[in-house]
């Protein structure tokens, strides 16, 4: 299946056959949450198949893999959706025992890569989010911050700041959270994470890092996350 950075991911008829990884049996606990909760915004798992694959329900629609996308994608009554779709599945997670000691369970890579995005009647929306192997207990703020950064797409190629902290407060509006400043600097925290992860795993030989590495993604994040702590102060400012 085309988007991703780890290969192996194929489609066969209405489901999607995934090597197994270290964190599987969670991500198998956390959809049969969702399913048990008639939670529609992920995946169903439905089972290993004769190759010990993960096998996954397919959600159909549009998933926002390459650089260019419809205008609806990064609409503000997209940021809305997407943000209403982590509380749900954050409130639906908080107090269970898969979150732990967290506040909730969190994706830790939402981004419109891993959004399925469909037209019920006013242009195309998140209705559901995959790619849930990195999902962990967490903190609330940790995600929102994710969302910030990736759906609104912050760095240089932004030209109007002032926009981008309105859309930083569409985000935290729909969500629910109230002080902003603490979402930028988590997104900075996320944004050096993830440099330092990628760097990491590529020296270490992980085949998607080197990948990564190779597409210029560590300069990539390191330009963004430049232009965040340029105009960090703005970006949390409510005016």
């Amino acid at each position: 299946m085309p988007g991703g950075s780890r290969s192996g991911v194929v489609r066969i008829g209405c489901a999607v056959h995934r090597p197994p990884t270290a964190r599987s049996g969670f991500v198998r606990a956390l959809l049969e949450l969702f399913e048990d909760a008639g939670w529609d915004g992920a995946p169903r798992f439905l089972g290993t198949d004769a190759r010990g694959r993960d096998v996954l329900s397919f959600i159909p629609g549009h998933v926002a893999w390459e650089p260019v996308q419809p205008a609806a994608v990064a609409s503000d009554a997209s940021l809305v959706r997407a943000a209403a779709l982590v509380r749900e599945f954050h409130d639906l997670t908080s107090g269970s025992a898969l979150a732990g000691d967290g506040e909730v369970v969190c994706h830790n890579d939402l981004a419109p890569k891993n959004t399925v995005y469909r037209d019920m009647g006013a242009g195309l929306r998140p209705a559901a989010f995959i790619d849930w192997d990195l999902a962990a207990p967490g903190r609330r703020i940790d995600d929102l911050a994710h969302v910030c950064w990736q759906f609104l797409r912050l760095g240089p190629a932004l030209a109007d700041v002032g926009d981008a902290a309105r859309r930083i407060g569409v985000v935290c509006h729909a969500y629910g959270h109230a002080d902003r400043s603490d979402v930028v600097d988590r997104i900075l925290w996320w944004q050096e994470r993830c440099r330092r992860g990628i760097e990491a795993g590529a020296a270490a030989g992980d085949p998607a890092m080197v990948r990564l590495r190779a597409s210029g993604a560590v300069r990539e994040v390191r330009l963004s996350q430049e232009w965040v702590e340029a105009h960090r102060h703005r970006l949390a400012s409510r005016a």
